[in-house]
């Protein structure tokens, strides 16, 4: 009779024999050295998405400019691939992006769990969150109705949903920045929610009021995303970004477009 002890040891051990040949045999990671051999490093950005993505040539945005000093850093050039659905639509399933058209997804992409489930997810350069924004400070929304903007992936949808619902206020969908700038403008809603970097713009474009919402909702960076498996792609920008701390490049794009903690 098999000693149950030894039999397990075997199964044990064949299971890790068999865990390393399914390893080796799986196929190289060739994302860096295909992107030097063309000699460009694509990007899928949202047309729009200020302050990371402005479509103004003169002051494209904080994630171009990082993408572009990146690229430098790689001694590559760059190719911006606009998406217009990663502007409108917060869930990834209608961007439609694939390895063709890019090998770094920028432009508002979080560094949260739900974001890692389908990339990689490269340095953090920037906090984010929801943020309240609005034409006089409030200290309370008991009461308000809310435009809520959720183009961004990664944030939290259904916690702010449940903390809107907890503190009584009635919530509008807004579906562009200018929607929800109009609104709140004409008095048609009392103040509005979108992903921190973006209500930072808007207050700071229109003069109003911004701060933090949702005590106990997560807040996480902004990033930039790689296609699963891209770790040697990803190990260059990381690089690059760890230079640009260094030499203050983060900072200065940071401060050119007035990016501040909200406080």
């Amino acid at each position: 009779m098999v000693d149950p002890g030894k039999l397990r040891n075997v199964i044990s051990f064949g299971a890790v024999v068999a865990l390393l040949v399914a390893v080796s045999l799986l196929p190289p990671d060739t994302s860096l050295r295909e992107i030097e051999r063309v000699g460009a490093l694509r990007a899928c950005v949202p047309s729009t998405y200020p302050p990371l993505v402005t479509g103004d040539p003169e002051r494209p945005g904080v994630d171009i400019e990082l993408l572009r000093a990146v690229a430098d850093h790689m001694g590559v050039s760059m190719i911006i691939a606009e998406n217009q659905a990663m502007g409108r639509d917060f869930n990834p399933r209608n961007w439609n992006l694939n390895r063709a058209q890019c090998q770094i997804v920028a432009g508002g992409v979080v560094n949260s769990a739900q974001t890692r489930s389908f990339l990689e997810t490269g340095p953090e350069y920037a906090e984010t969150g929801w943020a309240l924004v609005s034409q006089q400070a409030l200290q309370s929304l008991s009461g308000l109705t809310v435009g809520t903007l959720a183009l961004v992936s990664g944030l939290d949808r259904i916690g702010l949903a449940s903390y809107l619902r907890a503190q009584g206020v009635t919530a509008r969908v807004m579906t562009s920045p200018e929607a929800l700038v109009a609104a709140i403008a004409d008095g048609s809603v009392d103040a509005g929610v979108t992903e921190a970097m973006m209500a930072s713009g808007l207050a700071r474009e229109n003069g109003w009021a911004v701060r933090w919402i949702g005590e106990g909702l997560p807040r996480h960076h902004l990033v930039f995303g790689f296609w699963k498996g891209d770790i040697t792609l990803k190990r260059a920008v990381t690089a690059a970004f760890a230079d640009f701390s260094v030499n203050g490049k983060i900072a200065s794009i940071l401060e050119k477009y007035d990016v501040t903690s909200i406080e």
